[in-house]
């Protein structure tokens, strides 16, 4: 018999609606409505929420780690569980487990662990490289960045679609028949550490590329001579992007700016990695962010809630939209309408957090997450 949950007195973020004084269903893995509490029958156990948010499971399309697993450098089934089980209890219920420029054996063995695997939470993999450019690298290793070429593109795809989900690359170098051999295939194209023109990039956008990766961080910059990366994504009508907003990465001011720039089309990613002193990628932790032993600043620290938060708090962005910036605007990119939203028929990913941003309870396709 299936679970039969009634989440109550709480303020409800079902996607595009705040709502008061009502209460969510969930019936086994789904959400079955929302209805005034005094319709709630006696076949659903309540749960009282005391006041707090209750919201879609958070949606990270970027990120490489979690509580000392790096997964590029500890590529196995064990390490993907950890990871999805710390990610859980903050809150994210689906990600895109991402792996920086590395070597394409590195590339292969991922791919045949993720597909071993078989992952629940995890939506996939979101490759940020090889085909990057390497003037903007950032904590890239140059020696492995090269430009794509169709046997590579081969290699990693034929097969792997449904592992691959998302490749960020740098339009300016990408070949035609690359780029429509990835179309081809289905991948959400992401333009990233690129050192393209304002009409590279925008002719790559109406080429098909649907996304920015990391807006303002490895990329040509906004000058008003030269408008960059950042101009052509402000400039184009459906092109998104993604953000860090850990006052670090962007600083709020810019938060601001680009998302009066972008709305409905600007999205929160944490790029958030975890310790690690092995491998090409050795993540130093340096109070609210991560480098390398160089000091080159290497990724976040952030949760997707603590990047809520940081919205709010430091952005100026009403918490309803901050909300909708990690849940339905990047299932809308990746054309997903049963996660990042809380309507009849939608997953019952939910997660309730309280006033101080703090993680009070998560449930994951209705079961709630210990």
């Amino acid at each position: 018999m299936e679970r039969k949950l009634a989440l109550h007195n709480g303020t409800i973020y079902s996607g595009n609606d705040t709502i008061q004084d009502q209460a969510l269903l969930i019936s086994g893995d789904k959400i079955i409505g929302i209805v005034p509490v005094e319709d709630i029958s006696d076949e659903f156990e309540k749960v009282d929420v005391e006041g707090c948010h209750i919201c879609p499971g958070l949606i990270d399309l970027q990120i490489y780690g979690a509580g000392g697993n790096l997964f590029s450098e500890t590529l196995s089934a064990d390490a993907l569980d950890y990871i999805e089980k710390t990610l859980l209890k903050q809150g994210c219920t689906s990600f895109y487990l991402t792996l920086a420029t590395n070597t394409i054996p590195i590339f292969d063995k991922a791919i045949r662990v993720f597909k071993a695997a078989s992952p629940r939470i995890a939506l996939g993999l979101h490759l940020e490289g090889p085909f990057l450019n390497p003037k903007k690298r950032g904590a890239h290793p140059a020696e492995l960045i090269f430009k794509a070429d169709l046997p590579t593109l081969r290699h990693l795809f034929e097969d792997n679609e449904d592992v691959i989900g998302i490749i960020t690359v740098a339009p300016e170098l990408l070949a035609q028949e690359c780029l429509d051999y990835l179309l081809s295939k289905g991948v959400l194209i992401s333009a990233g550490h690129t050192d393209a023109t304002f009409e590279e990039a925008s002719r790559a956008f109406d080429k098909g590329i649907k996304a920015a990766t990391h807006l303002w961080n490895a990329m040509s910059p906004l000058h008003h001579r030269q408008a960059g990366v950042p101009g052509a994504i402000f400039n184009h009508k459906n092109v998104c992007a993604s953000i860090v907003v850990d006052g670090i990465h962007v600083d709020y001011e810019v938060v601001k700016i680009s998302k009066a720039q972008l709305g409905e089309r600007l999205f929160l990613i944490t790029d958030a990695v975890t310790s690690c002193n092995s491998g090409i990628y050795q993540h130093v932790r340096n109070d609210d962010h991560y480098v390398l032993p160089d000091g080159t600043l290497s990724g976040s620290a952030l949760t997707l809630l603590g990047a809520i938060r940081n919205c709010v708090e430091n952005a100026g962005i009403p918490l309803d939209e901050a909300i909708r910036m990690t849940t339905i605007y990047p299932a809308r990119l990746i054309e997903r309408e049963d996660i990042g939203r809380l309507e009849k028929g939608s997953r019952a990913n939910v997660l309730v957090f309280d006033n101080g941003f703090n993680v009070k309870r998560v449930y994951f396709e209705g079961e709630k997450v210990d």
